[in-house]
C-alpha cells in the first residue's frame, strides 16, 4: 500500500528486455535507500514494482509484459514518480493508494491558474463511474483530490508544490497518466453486484 504522497523523481535509467518482460534500472538519489530491502515495493509512476537489486542511488525491478500493457511511462528512460511503500506507523498524508492502475487517461489541458495549476484529464469509459467530486484519484502515482467531473473529463487543482516535486512538472496536454481510482470504490460496486447475485 502507498499514500499517494511522491517521495522524489526519480529516473529510469535503463530498461534490459527479458523476452517480452524487462527490467528496469532507476536512478532514486533523492529516496532514503537505508531501509530498503530485496522484495520491497516500490510505487514507479503509480505502479506497485518490486526491487530485484539495490544500492544506495538506485534500484533495479522486473516488469512484465502484462504490466507493460496496461500503464504507461514504464518501458522507456525517462523521468518517474517515486514513493517506498507505507508503514502501518506512517501518518496517510494522500488517500490508501494500491499500485494497480486501473486504466489510461489522457491529459486534455494543463494551464496555469494564479499560482496553481488547473489539470484536466480525459479518463477511459470505463472508470469515470468510479471518479467523485471531491473524491480523490491516483495519477502517475500522485494523490489528488477531484474538483469536477464531467462525463469522462476530470479537473483538478495542482498546487505549486505538486508541480515542482512530482513528474506533473514536465507534463503537457495529450500526455497519457497512469490512473487508480479510489479503493472504496472498488468495494462498493463488488457488494452491490454480490448482494445481486
Amino acid at each position: 500500500m502507498f499514500t499517494g504522497i511522491i517521495q522524489t523523481v526519480g529516473r529510469i535509467a535503463e530498461v534490459v528486455p527479458h523476452g517480452e518482460d524487462c527490467a528496469l534500472r532507476i536512478e532514486a538519489a533523492g529516496l532514503d535507500m537505508q531501509d530498503v530491502q530485496l522484495g520491497d515495493s516500490i510505487a514507479v509512476n503509480g505502479v506497485c514494482l518490486t526491487v530485484t537489486a539495490f544500492d544506495a542511488h538506485r534500484f533495479e525491478v522486473m516488469v512484465s509484459k502484462v504490466t507493460l500493457e496496461v500503464t504507461n511511462g514504464l518501458g522507456k528512460p525517462g523521468s518517474v514518480n517515486l514513493e517506498k511503500a507505507l508503514r502501518l506507523a506512517d501518518r496517510l498524508g494522500g488517500h490508501l493508494v494500491t499500485g494497480h492502475v486501473d486504466g489510461i487517461g489522457t491529459i486534455t489541458a494543463l494551464e496555469p491558474v494564479g499560482e496553481c495549476w488547473l489539470l484536466k484529464i480525459r479518463a477511459p469509459h470505463a472508470i469515470s463511474k468510479y471518479i467523485a467530486k471531491k473524491g480523490s484519484l491516483c495519477v502517475n502515482g500522485v494523490s489528488l483530490t477531484v474538483n469536477e467531473i464531467s462525463h469522462d473529463e476530470v479537473s483538478i487543482n495542482l498546487i505549486p508544490h505538486t508541480m515542482q516535486h512530482t513528474i506533473m512538472q514536465f507534463a503537457k496536454a495529450s500526455d497519457p497518466v497512469n490512473l487508480e481510482i479510489d479503493l472504496i470504490a472498488r468495494y462498493v460496486e463488488r457488494m452491490q453486484a454480490w448482494e445481486q447475485e
